[in-house]
């Protein structure tokens, strides 16, 4: 029976017209676009170790493995590597110098559509206008690459890290993106995964529109203007993130539905969360710390689930901005470091809800002149009418369930992240 197997391997192979891939070698001062031309199907390219001033054009189903970190530079025109097949697989090369055409999209490599299941993997992309562009081209694997841009220019100037368009199916795992002007930035792209990369020193770490059913988990997101930046989409997953000392915010939920936000932390930004037009999102398990501001509320963000996140040690822990109170934590409750109620039957829940912003947070965020007169008994009597006479009470974020203890001492760790200069 097994030799019956091997032989019907053997035909069916033999019928697919399958052939033992082939190995070419590419030495310094020879070509590896005539490589390309010459290989078939399958074959693999290996390029040593040395520099190769060229452009190429993938039109065949090949991998291009360096062997000692060969560096391929474009000269400053066009792109340097354009895949235009399926299958390719482009592994350990140094990929730089492209042209700088923000019209003609010019990228170290680029990967058009129709180059179905490309593989860019442990590959160094630096000073490129955009690193890789990959449109209309599904199932693609970009890989543990370091990539930087143009970091002279100004970042309006500059390309993308990882540019990705009308896509299904990617899978972007370990990358480090610097420099650029977003790290990474998703349109129309659905079904992917975003795992482990490190994005920073970028305008945005994530440009993200117009997308659904993807997952972000366990990046982290720092030095930027702004994190996490995810917008009109719906069914993600947002899990076990880290976004730190960004200058704005650290996560942007904008315009975003059904999606889950657990277990990330949002350290030292200006805002932690920036949310608008949020609704039917479960927020779950984040902490926040450290932030000018925890969370900024407004444009009917409502009909969400917020549940036992940590708020702790922001300026602000809720700036809210709405005609109505919204519920947080009618199921568990949130932790809010600067709650003032008690718990006389200690069971770990607040006696009295929290509420995160009254008429004196409000008036102060229309006139911030006025915080220079937060500590005066003018003010605090302000604050304490407002309390006692519901016609002047501000609406707010209202916690009915404040716990009294975060789950976690780790909050410590993310005390003073914030971005170089601002504090």
């Amino acid at each position: 029976m097994a030799v019956l197997k091997r032989i019907l391997a053997a035909l069916c192979l033999l019928a697919a017209g399958g052939v033992p891939a082939a190995e070419i070698t590419v030495a310094p001062g020879e070509s590896i676009a005539a490589a390309v031309a010459r290989a078939a199907a399958g074959d693999v390219i290996r390029i040593e170790r040395g520099r190769y001033a060229e452009n190429l054009l993938i039109d065949k189903p090949l991998t291009l493995k360096g062997i000692g970190r060969p560096t391929l530079s474009g000269g400053f025109e066009g792109d340097t590597i354009r895949v235009v097949a399926e299958d390719v697989v482009i592994d350990g090369l140094i990929v730089t110098d492209s042209g700088d055409s923000l019209l003609e999209q010019n990228a170290g490599i680029y990967i058009q559509p129709g180059a179905h299941r490309a593989v860019v993997r442990n590959c160094a992309l630096a000073y490129n206008l955009f690193g890789l562009w990959i449109e209309k081209a599904n199932d693609v694997r970009i890989e543990n690459n370091l990539i930087t841009g143009k970091r002279d220019y100004r970042s309006s100037q500059r390309g993308n890290g990882i540019q990705l368009y009308n896509t299904t199916g990617a899978r972007i795992i370990g990358n480090q993106i610097s420099f650029v002007r977003d790290a990474i930035y998703v349109d129309v792209s659905h079904h992917a995964i975003f795992r482990g990369n490190k994005l920073h020193h970028s305008r945005y770490g994530t440009h993200y529109m117009n997308s659904y059913y993807n997952l972000w988990e366990d990046n982290d997101v720092y030095f930027n203007r702004g994190g996490l930046a995810l917008m009109e989409v719906r069914n993600q997953v947002v899990r076990n993130n880290r976004a730190w000392g960004n200058s704005d915010h650290g996560i942007m939920l904008r315009t975003i539905q059904d999606t889950l936000v657990e277990n990330n932390v949002v350290a030292g930004n200006a805002r932690g969360f920036f949310i608008y037009d949020a609704e039917y999102n479960t927020l779950r398990g984040n902490l926040v710390v450290d932030n000018i501001v925890g969370m900024h509320v407004w444009a009917g963000s409502k009909n969400n689930q917020v549940e036992r996140n940590h708020f702790i040690s922001n300026r602000e822990q809720v700036r809210y901005v709405a005609a109505r109170d919204e519920l947080w934590g009618g199921k568990d409750g949130n932790y809010w470091s600067n709650y003032l109620g008690w718990d006389r039957n200690g069971d770990g829940v607040g006696d009295v809800p929290y509420e995160a912003n009254d008429m004196v947070d409000r008036l102060s965020w229309r006139h911030p002149m006025m915080k220079l007169l937060l500590a005066s008994p003018a003010v605090q009597t302000l604050r304490m009418v407002g309390q006692q006479f519901p016609l002047l009470r501000a609406p707010s974020i209202v916690d009915p369930k404040p716990r009294m203890r975060p789950d976690t001492e780790d909050w410590r760790n993310w005390l003073g992240k914030h971005y170089p200069g601002t504090r």
